[in-house]
């Protein structure tokens, strides 16, 4: 190096000069580990609140139960569904698991208004947490919530003779689409409820919500089944995808409508988006 040449040690782009490469090549990794550091540790603490609302996680198993037992039952001896050679109460298993999911999450966003009123959004908030990691948080402990809902509806499933896939790739598959899709529609619900602000307003919106959502899928009867009208609002909607992975990957000799490649993609394609949006609206709670 010539005498007299400045030298600008953290010129944009460049590696700090006397820094080993090694280092410097670390803080990306030691930062992306840092940040599901944090993420898991907010599912910690949402998964240590079972323990207090056990209760809760049974009731919620009430409504699907009825689904499966009354609905599902009667349908299956009308036989009035084209259900693709399948019993319907098969058909229809893995979308009443799709709506216990899409029941627990799409109401998670009450519990971020409750925070706010208890004064628990403003200490996040104040930590160096990444709003993203905050809400991904979030996400992943209503998939845990979520997950439990899945055993339940397996045990009714299994007691109602339905024909399950019990190898260990396809349950674990199960696990990834139940986690993806209460991810999803958790992160949506947080994000009604940084826009609304108010608990009246939420359950508002969420109760408006949670039934076309339902309906407007393929949870208890084909698309094809559909007017051309609702089909093109199926085809864009979420829940769609979850279901048709879940009948995929849940019943034996299952086959996905989409192609289970599109059905994971399109749910981690839009948990991602939600996050992001999320991780911007987020501090918006507070104000």
């Amino acid at each position: 190096m010539k005498e007299g040449t400045i030298v600008r040690p953290y010129e944009l782009g460049a590696r700090p000069v006397g820094l080993p490469e090694m280092l410097w090549l670390r803080r990306p990794a030691e930062s992306i580990a840092g940040f599901f550091r944090k993420t898991f540790t907010i599912v910690g603490l949402e998964v240590r609140k079972l323990r207090h609302d056990f209760t809760e996680l049974v009731t919620r198993a009430i409504q699907p139960a009825l689904w499966l037992l009354v609905f599902g039952e009667v349908f299956t001896q009308v036989r009035a569904i084209p259900t693709g050679g399948i019993r319907y109460i098969d058909f229809m298993s893995p979308g009443i698991l799709a709506q216990s999911v899409l029941f627990i999450a799409i109401f998670y966003g009450i519990a971020i208004i409750w925070e706010r009123d208890l004064g628990i959004i403003h200490k996040m908030l104040v930590t160096p947490t990444p709003r993203t990691a905050l809400v991904l948080g979030k996400a992943l402990s209503a998939g845990v919530r979520a997950l439990t809902q899945a055993i339940i509806i397996y045990l009714l499933a299994l007691a109602l003779g339905v024909d399950l896939n019990w190898e260990p790739l396809a349950l674990l598959g199960v696990m990834a689409v139940v986690l993806l899709g209460a991810a999803l529609f958790s992160v949506f619900s947080l994000i009604i409820a940084c826009l609304v602000k108010t608990r009246e307003r939420f359950m508002g919106i969420g109760q408006v919500l949670t039934m076309p959502l339902f309906f407007a899928s393929n949870a208890i009867y084909p698309v094809a089944l559909m007017p051309a009208w609702l089909q093109t609002i199926a085809h864009i909607n979420p829940l769609t995808y979850e279901v048709d992975a879940l009948r995929s990957l849940m019943l034996r000799g299952g086959s996905s409508a989409f192609g289970l490649g599109t059905d994971l993609g399109v749910l981690i394609l839009g948990t991602i988006t939600l996050v992001l949006i999320g991780g911007r609206l987020y501090p918006n709670v507070v104000q």
